[in-house]
């Protein structure tokens, strides 16, 4: 009897425009590009809340009244909060309608959507409290439940959040880590004593997030019953099915016209025509159910390419550069205590500037190339570089 726990992560960077090097020490604004060009905040999240954001919310909204039994979790990175406020307030209020039925969880993150934890613990946890902080101020909601950047986990990931009150953590369900095991059961983590561990089933999240809209692909088209029919299967070998995506995938990585939206709206009725199955919340899943069993990760697993790694972003010495320099000069900028310069560096922390460098090749480097603004990593590389380089400028370090 398994209960499906979906989860649907929803983000958008502040990009950094085409930042030259004469524009170090006279342009401040790195992140303002008013053009017409792939760096154009603005427009690109107004486009995103169209195409995406405000079609899901309605159907999802649709789903919930429709069937008392459904219910979901959602996170929303700090950094798009701050955009939809500002720019997309009627879609912000869809997503608040959501979480006002009490059948939405909202779940933690970092704010700037950064990999602190990594690299500063002192900043990871100033970013998780400004989120929590902004959690409260909009949706009235504490987090129970801890999604790290891009599902980046470790062991001692697991035992930080355990120590800071949260119930449960979720991570990628990577077959080379359970081994023998399944993603269908709630686990323990190594070296905690009550978090729970809920591990992505990353085969039929993907077969939606990716699979979906492939015609080459054995099983398209994918319908609502087929997907159920596959859920269904779990029966006898699993209590939990989490399916962890992009809150994009629906209307922006898979377009309108390849169906997803009808699939989304039909998937709900398909999967309860068995009686043993349900939806449960991440929290509620970790409450209903026992650990199984103790998952060690000594070392960091993503969500990411084919690795499944920290590679898609600390993969070539542009990325480790990048990083290494900009975590190197935090204690100097924040002693600043100029508020303005802390949130551009903040921003610059957003994963997907150092994503955006990568240099990977075949099926993971063209994922890497759709989501890019730039013509290549190393423009990528250079927009970072020559701002960062201003940061430093403005807070007078060498």
């Amino acid at each position: 009897m398994p209960t499906i726990a979906l989860y649907l992560k929803t983000h958008q960077p502040f990009r950094i425009k085409h930042y030259r090097a004469f524009d170090v020490g006279h342009d401040h604004e790195y992140f303002n590009d008013k053009g017409e060009g792939k760096t154009n905040n603005v427009k690109i999240l107004k486009k995103i809340c169209e195409k995406s954001y405000k079609p899901t919310n309605k159907v999802l909204l649709e789903l919930l009244k429709k069937h008392p039994e459904f219910t979901f979790s959602i996170s929303l990175s700090g950094v798009l909060l701050e955009q939809l406020e500002e720019h997309a307030p009627a879609t912000l209020e869809t997503f608040k309608k959501l979480v006002a039925t009490g059948r939405v969880e909202v779940l933690g993150e970092t704010y700037y959507h950064s990999l602190a934890f990594y690299y500063s613990i002192s900043e990871f946890e100033a970013q998780v409290k400004m989120q929590n902080k902004t959690l409260k101020r909009i949706f009235g909601i504490t987090p129970k439940v801890f999604s790290n950047t891009e599902l980046a986990y470790r062991n001692d990931l697991a035992l930080w959040a355990e120590n800071n009150g949260y119930k449960g953590i979720i991570a990628e369900g990577w077959d080379p880590i359970l081994g023998w095991r399944t993603s269908n059961f709630v686990y323990e983590p190594t070296g905690t004593k009550k978090i729970k561990l809920l591990l992505k089933n990353y085969r039929l999240s993907d077969d939606i997030a990716f699979r979906f809209s492939n015609k080459s692909w054995s099983e398209w088209p994918l319908t609502a019953d087929k997907f159920a029919s596959w859920v269904h299967d779990v029966n006898g070998n699993g209590e939990t099915v989490n399916l962890f995506m992009d809150y994009e995938t629906f209307g922006e990585h898979q377009w309108e016209d390849t169906g997803i939206f009808d699939f989304l709206r039909h998937m709900p009725k398909e999967i309860l025509k068995n009686k043993d199955n349900g939806f449960k919340t991440l929290s509620e899943t970790c409450k209903a159910y026992d650990a199984k069993d103790v998952v060690d990760m000594p070392h960091i697993v993503t969500w990411a390419d084919s690795e499944r790694d920290l590679s898609a972003w600390t993969g070539n010495s542009m990325q480790q550069s990048s990083l290494s320099e900009l975590y190197r000069i935090e204690s100097k900028v924040i002693a600043t205590k100029d508020a303005k310069l802390i949130d551009d560096w903040r921003k610059l922390q957003t994963s997907d500037h150092v994503y955006y460098m990568c240099t990977k090749w075949f099926s993971d480097g063209d994922v890497h190339k759709y989501f890019s603004p730039y013509e290549s990593p190393y423009d990528a590389f250079i927009a970072f570089t020559n701002a960062l380089s201003d940061i430093k400028h403005r807070a007078k370090i060498d």
